[in-house]
């Protein structure tokens, strides 16, 4: 059964918190889109205005970010896929396919692990399955520390820094600036508590055996973030997944070459049998 309410910036209570979400497209067949650290679910805009003729297209503000406004709960992987079960049961959709990038990543690969039954395809963008080294995660608590002593600026700019193929810095400046708007949106209580979720992530590679779903992954090159050999992996120990590399992009592959990202997913949702997708809402 779909849900009576289409269209954006919806709101529905979750988990003990509101959380923000879009709901367009003509098709029957559910997409949950879940967006990067530390952004919003206005990052998948250019997949909306794409898909939206064929596909029932859900994108979600994980809670903290975007219009899920929380400032008090501790914020974790866990809790980001328990969230997302208690929306899909909200919503009535008992199955979806799951596409989520980066952070989003993380999260699909933690819901497929625990709550398989309830997913027909999988899309990972930009991901991977392990957890931080300690040394890593050593790295993100000191610029936790740095941050509760000099704020969230030079952290905010050398991160989005990082997302970006050097050409699109130079070349994309209005896209680099409204993706600066969206992580400068975030409070600093936010962006410390999302570094606080990835750092004590668990890893989910030794669950990627046990994807039988249809499974799309897709990297930019020159991902300095979650790097190209981390997709490949995936690639290579999920059965049956395909790999997409995406050329002159970075981190966020679905913003800075649009077209060639959206080839890539409208080919891999067409290829999905009825039985695939037979169980959807």
């Amino acid at each position: 059964m779909k849900t009576e309410t289409k269209g954006h910036n919806l709101t529905i209570p979750v988990n003990n918190f509101y959380l923000s979400y879009d709901d367009v497209g003509e098709g029957s067949i559910p997409i949950i889109f879940l967006h990067g650290y530390p952004f919003d679910k206005t990052m998948w805009q250019a997949q909306l205005d794409f898909l939206k003729p064929y596909y029932r297209l859900i994108p979600c503000d994980i809670r903290g970010f975007g219009k899920s406004k929380d400032e008090d709960s501790l914020l974790s992987i866990d809790l980001f896929g328990e969230d997302l079960i208690a929306f899909l049961d909200k919503l009535n959709i008992d199955k979806a396919i799951i596409c989520g990038l980066s952070m989003g990543g993380y999260i699909a690969l933690n819901v497929l692990k625990r709550f398989p039954d309830r997913f027909s395809a999988l899309i990972l963008c930009d991901t991977q399955c392990i957890a931080d080294t300690a040394e890593v995660k050593a790295k993100r608590y000191k610029i936790i520390d740095e941050i509760a002593v000099d704020g969230v600026t030079n952290f905010n700019e050398g991160f989005i820094k990082s997302v970006f193929h050097k050409d699109s810095l130079s070349y994309k400046k209005d896209l680099v600036e409204k993706l600066r708007s969206v992580v400068f949106s975030n409070s600093q209580h936010i962006i410390t508590m999302g570094l606080t979720a990835l750092a004590e992530r668990s890893e989910t590679c030794s669950a990627l055996n046990e994807i039988t779903i249809p499974t799309l992954i897709i990297c930019g090159n020159e991902d300095k973030v979650t790097p190209l050999a981390q997709s490949e992996f995936l690639n290579t120990t999920i059965k049956g997944s395909v790999l997409h590399v995406i050329d002159d992009a970075g981190h966020v592959s679905n913003l800075e070459q649009p077209d060639e990202f959206n080839k890539h997913l409208l080919a891999f949702l067409t290829s999905l049998s009825v039985d695939d997708v037979e169980n959807l809402n």
